[in-house]
């Protein structure tokens, strides 16, 4: 009886033990799994560097956080990306703001003419402008990290050596970009850049606005034979961002692991558009394309042709009851600066 009784007793202890120990290691083991849209191309460098930051989070994570990673589009188009990030259809999403005009107001400051010399300065003006910032039109999503292409040329079946050249040119751009053709005696064509291609060799555009980059990475030397240059070039923004109840659910330590790898990848990005930009430039020139730089006098006219775009931003911005004049400054500022 009284070896029965402490097999009981053992057997009681035993399932109290297994009970404290047991429960919390699996609970530590559970995997959150998450769905990662991006536009790029799959052998784009910046698909493979977000595909590179989806196995740094599940590595540093422990295997906690698992992201599956979908490019060139095929789970969300670019311009509906946004909208499935909030639904749930993507639970991590990469797309331009541009996409999608009037839905990120204060941000679209970054997209105006200031004159940027690289991606990695408008990359870091960027993600500094958010934490100044802090726009509430991305309340509704947990911020990763944002970057932007380098600066935009006007990559043309003709050459374009002044703004009459560009009259009566039909010319692939979004967002801002589309205010930047019009006001330089263009029309603008609304697409993505995946559709650019098809349709510049069809001659639905005669050119598109982009970084020297796209026309190795998305293969456009193809299509155009060269890339006019002027000092008030512009850039556009790409928010990396996630569901907000996925970020929820993910235990906070994990949280601030991959809030450390996020301010990594901002250096890696911006880094990337630079490197990206030299290659093709190479590859570009390389095949027959041409860099023009405007003169001193066309590029005068270039700038005053862009500085109602900047105006119109401050007084939508203040019509909307946003600071968008201090953004405008803080943006200028920047770019002086670095």
């Amino acid at each position: 009886m009284k070896k029965l009784l402490n097999l009981c007793l053992c057997a009681c202890f035993l399932f109290i033990l297994m009970s404290f120990v047991g429960q919390p290691a699996s609970a530590q083991e559970k995997t959150i799994t998450m769905k990662f849209s991006c536009q790029f191309p799959s052998m784009h460098k910046v698909a493979l560097l977000k595909a590179e930051w989806c196995k740094e989070v599940e590595k540093r994570t422990n295997g906690r956080v698992k992201i599956d990673f979908f490019p060139g589009a095929i789970l969300t188009p670019p311009a509906q990306t946004y909208d499935s990030v909030l639904k749930g259809i993507a639970d991590v999403g990469e797309s331009f703001c541009g996409y999608t005009k009037g839905r990120f107001p204060l941000m679209e400051v970054v997209d105006l003419p200031l004159g940027y010399k690289s991606g990695y300065q408008s990359t870091k003006l960027t993600n500094e402008f958010y934490h100044k910032f802090k726009p509430k039109e991305f309340d509704n999503v947990q911020v990763m990290f944002f970057h932007t292409a380098g600066p935009q040329d006007m990559c043309t079946k003709k050459p374009v050596n002044k703004m009459e050249d560009l009259k009566g040119m039909k010319i692939r751009a979004t967002g801002t970009s589309a205010q930047i053709v019009m006001a330089l005696g263009a029309a603008p064509v609304g697409m993505s850049m995946g559709e650019a291609y098809d349709a510049i060799s069809r001659g639905v555009a005669n050119g598109v606005v982009c970084p020297v980059e796209a026309t190795k990475g998305w293969k456009l030397a193809d299509v155009v034979s060269s890339c006019t240059m002027y000092n008030s070039r512009h850039t556009n923004v790409a928010y990396v961002v996630m569901n907000k109840k996925k970020w929820n659910a993910i235990p906070k330590d994990a949280q601030q692991i991959i809030e450390k790898i996020n301010e990594e990848y901002i250096e890696k990005q911006g880094k990337l558009w630079d490197e990206l930009d030299k290659e093709a430039l190479e590859f570009f020139t390389q095949k027959g394309g041409k860099m023009i730089t405007v003169s001193k006098e066309e590029d005068g006219k270039f700038k005053t042709a862009l500085q109602p775009i900047l105006d119109e931003y401050v007084k939508s911005m203040k019509a909307k009851g946003l600071p968008g004049a201090e953004a405008l400054k803080f943006c200028q500022d920047y770019v002086k600066a670095h």
